[in-house]
């Protein structure tokens, strides 16, 4: 569940590039990189839900916000709520 979730997601960063903007690929690229890495802390605690999967992601880029300014901060948390409303209809 968690793989195809990832691939999901994944897949919908991928179909904005052609119409995104400089800010949008940023995010998604910025946003990748927490999706891969919140899938993988997933499966090595052999949880298995979409709901864990969102939560590993809401506490990465948390965690990491002090690298964004506040203006990124919001573009990023704009475009993952997105991707999680996306990914999940």
């Amino acid at each position: 569940m968690i793989q195809q979730y990832e691939e999901k997601l994944l897949s919908l960063i991928d179909e904005m590039v052609e119409t995104a903007s400089d800010d949008e690929l940023f995010a998604g690229g910025y946003i990748r990189g927490h999706i891969s890495l919140s899938a993988a802390q997933c499966e090595q605690e052999e949880q298995f839900s979409v709901d864990a999967m969102n939560t590993k992601v809401d506490e990465s880029i948390a965690t990491a916000q002090s690298e964004l300014s506040p203006v990124d901060q919001v573009i990023v948390k704009q475009m993952w709520e997105n991707l999680k409303m996306s990914a999940e209809h």
